[in-house]
């Protein structure tokens, strides 16, 4: 018989084990491999003795300490909209294409609670071999871009529910992440605003060089740190404290005033702001579940309030 692997006899010590005359390889081979194992619809226990747990997507009562999922948003690009008091707003417009809950992961299974959120479609062609069998372990659509968002307890969604641009609110606030834009090879001038060197009194070619970056003797070396020049932008940043002024449920948009990193066409990661926390009593919780008669294309644009007191005649 073959040698087991010590990860294999350490993962067995760690659970119990369901018989006494179980083979080994049979044991494993009994696991289920799809990731709901840890939850299903009706009740009982998995394998390994655990009980099932149940997700059902209803509506619940929002806390302090509630965490929701966040979505996943293509960029389309900027524009500028006049409100009704004729204060013109920069406006980043994103598009929320087809979010599902492509995987639910749980204190029981994975050790943390979250949702994997599927963004887009992908043929299967197009897809590797391990990524291919993620989505058919799930018995989820092929997605084209995949974000995992941690939550609490309560804001668990079942497999396969569907996320509207309803999930946020007008007037809110949120964070949102995307990859900035490449901007190749720079100098310290334009990687760090450096002030540079003189451009006269004998400064030849020298004018937007570095300058010293160390010491001679002591100790003679160059810090870790140090800006110098080197490759800019293409990072993962995040702009927190959105605003989100307009939400059109018809065409699955999202208007928020300022700009948000990333070129046209990137994704973006939206999700509740960290700092100004929303109004919890306006927020859909877990998520907007829409009544099963609701024709999303009849819906109206939804702006966020901008009270009844014009700004311009404020006396200052």
């Amino acid at each position: 018989m073959a040698s087991v692997p010590r990860g294999l006899i350490s993962r067995i010590r760690s659970h119990p084990s369901p018989s006494q005359s179980l083979p080994v390889c049979s044991f494993f081979l009994l696991r289920p491999f799809s990731s709901d194992a840890g939850f299903t619809e009706g009740s009982g226990s998995d394998i390994l003795g655990a009980p099932t747990r149940i997700i059902e997507a209803k509506p619940g009562k929002m806390t302090r300490s509630s965490k929701r999922t966040g979505m996943i948003a293509v960029k389309c690009g900027m524009t500028a909209l006049w409100d009704k008091w004729g204060a013109r707003v920069p406006i980043s417009i994103l598009w929320v294409d087809d979010n599902i809950v492509s995987q639910v992961k749980t204190i029981e299974k994975e050790g943390i609670f979250a949702l994997q959120i599927g963004c887009g479609h992908k043929k299967p062609k197009h897809l590797t071999m391990p990524v291919l069998g993620h989505f058919r372990a799930q018995g989820v659509a092929l997605k084209r871009k995949l974000r995992e968002f941690p939550v609490t307890e309560d804001a668990l969604l079942p497999l396969g529910t569907e996320l509207g641009v309803r999930h946020f609110v007008p007037g809110q606030y949120v964070d949102v992440t995307g990859i900035t834009r490449g901007k190749g090879f720079q100098g310290v001038m334009k990687r760090y605003d450096a002030a540079g060197g003189d451009a006269s009194h004998g400064n030849s070619k020298a004018e937007r060089s570095i300058g010293s970056t160390g010491q001679r003797d002591d100790p003679g070396k160059v810090f870790k740190g140090q800006k110098m020049p080197g490759r800019m932008g293409a990072e993962e940043k995040t702009v927190k404290n959105v605003w989100v002024y307009k939400i059109d449920p018809a065409r699955n948009l999202i208007w928020v005033r300022g700009q948000v990193p990333g070129a046209e066409g990137n994704f973006v990661f939206i999700k509740d702001a960290f700092y100004k926390k929303p109004d919890i009593s306006k927020l859909p919780f877990p998520t907007y579940l829409a009544p099963e008669d609701e024709d999303p294309s009849e819906l109206e644009p939804l702006v966020a309030d901008l009270g009844e007191v014009d700004p311009f005649m404020l006396a200052e």
